[in-house]
């Protein structure tokens, strides 16, 4: 319809306006009409081409509108790139005109194995990777190492368009405005015992008036909602789980909304108003890292350390649901590890482990359409598979990404590197593809 429009509005057909002449009173509201229904429209499109939390909109890895290319090389339908400093494994997400990444900076103190390190927001000009501002939240030195994969700004952040939320974990949680002025910091939740010292890393969640904060590790474990205005606590459950890295998923159930997490003993869900366990059901895996996804009525939840678990669950379950008719199908093979499920025109995806091999089922029944394939160009991956405009885009560490049909057999579209690590999952948003890498932050488009 807006195409329409448009092509009916050349230079000529522009009206002129003269007051006092009834049917040129009448064009002219004609013409308010149609320039409110373009803007209209046009803002629409903008939301559209948002990316604000790192599994993106619907929380299963859907790019509901976009349309990013295929094809590119480090420096092929790169529309800008740039040097991003300290170290990350946090995906960008994207709001409109502006990119936002956090970063963990070494500073002059740092000596030892564990860095002194300068915590940070940063905002970058999505048309043309300027930095438009950083902020330090804290300069801190964590009391625990990490793993050599990991960084110590593993979180990613969020936005509602209002605000956006920066989550360092033990150092604390930070809300600025857009433009970068600080509104609210938590900074009291603990310090985290991770398994291993493996360190931390699973992200906060908005919905509504509440930011969720999920708090697992090897100590006293709990779900937070906050109040994302003020930071103030508005319930907090206790968990009686170990490390877990997953990031809550907040789904409907005919009205009532829940928020689903993975753990180690239990996947649980909790109810959204008030924190109260709803339904859990046992796992079969150790120290989960993938995160919940969920349509039509189910939830899928699992993991592939120490044991392998896929679970598509019915969200109107009560209490302990395993063995019910409330555990629709599962797997104990092949399942998701570091990656999260990507869940798609009614087909759910996932990598073997952190192996890089591809699965494909039905989300329904659990029917596989391919089982574990090997995709050349992609092996040990952190990443998770997303989807937009018909295609899904798999993430390698090697900085590889191949990209596939959204579809019920594997057919690969094209296979693309940037050329450095990549472990940050890819924000797709309008026509673009946002690549965190170990280096740099990268904007993929297609070429005029």
């Amino acid at each position: 319809m807006v195409a329409s429009l448009l092509k009916q509005r050349s230079k000529s057909d522009v009206p002129r306006i003269i007051l006092g002449d009834q049917n040129s009173k009448r064009i002219q509201m004609r013409h308010i009409a149609i320039v409110a229904l373009l803007s209209v429209c046009t803002c629409t499109a903008v939301r559209a081409e948002n990316w604000g939390h790192w599994r993106g909109p619907t929380g299963n890895g859907m790019a509901l509108n976009a349309a990013p290319p295929t094809q590119w090389s480090s420096v092929k339908n790169v529309k800008w790139k740039v040097e991003v400093p300290g170290r990350s494994s946090a995906s960008a997400i994207v709001w409109e005109d502006s990119v936002f990444v956090v970063t963990a900076v070494p500073t002059s103190k740092s000596v030892g194995r564990i860095p002194n390190l300068d915590f940070k927001l940063l905002c970058y000009n999505r048309k043309n990777g300027e930095l438009r501002w950083q902020k330090t939240a804290v300069v801190a030195t964590p009391h625990e190492g990490t793993h050599e994969t990991n960084s110590f700004a593993s979180a990613s952040p969020c936005t509602d368009g209002q605000h956006v939320y920066a989550h360092f974990g033990s150092r604390g949680l930070y809300c600025y405005t857009m433009d970068g002025n600080l509104v609210w910091k938590r900074d009291d939740f603990g310090k985290m015992q991770t398994r291993s010292n493996f360190g931390e890393g699973s992200s906060p969640t908005l919905v509504g008036e509440k930011i969720l904060v999920p708090w697992d590790h090897d100590g006293p474990s709990a779900l937070y909602a906050l109040d994302k205005l003020t930071g103030k606590t508005i319930w907090k459950t206790p968990r009686d789980e170990p490390t877990c890295w997953a990031t809550p998923l907040v789904v409907d159930n005919d009205g009532r909304k829940q928020v689903v997490m993975n753990g180690q003993n239990f996947a649980r869900a909790y109810d959204l108003e008030t924190g109260k366990e709803l339904w859990r059901c046992a796992g079969k895996s150790e120290r989960p890292v993938s995160s919940a996804v969920a349509d039509n009525g189910l939830v899928f939840v699992g993991g592939g350390h120490k044991g392998f678990f896929l679970g598509a669950f019915r969200m109107d379950g009560k209490g302990d649901i395993k063995g019910t008719d409330k555990v629709v199908w599962s797997m104990d093979r092949d399942t998701p590890d570091i990656g999260s499920p990507l869940l798609s025109s009614g087909r759910l995806y996932f990598y073997k482990g952190k192996s890089g091999q591809l699965s494909c089922v039905d989300a329904a029944t659990g029917k596989p359409h391919y089982l574990a394939s090997r995709i050349p160009g992609v092996e040990t991956t952190y990443a998770s598979p997303v989807t937009a405009g018909g295609y899904v885009y798999l993430t390698a560490r090697n900085g590889t990404t191949v990209v596939i049909k959204d579809a019920n057999e594997l057919s690969i579209v094209a296979t693309n590197s940037v050329g450095e690590t990549v472990d940050a999952t890819p924000s797709p948003a309008g026509n673009e593809l946002f690549l965190r890498g170990e280096k740099h932050l990268f904007c993929i488009t297609a070429a005029p």
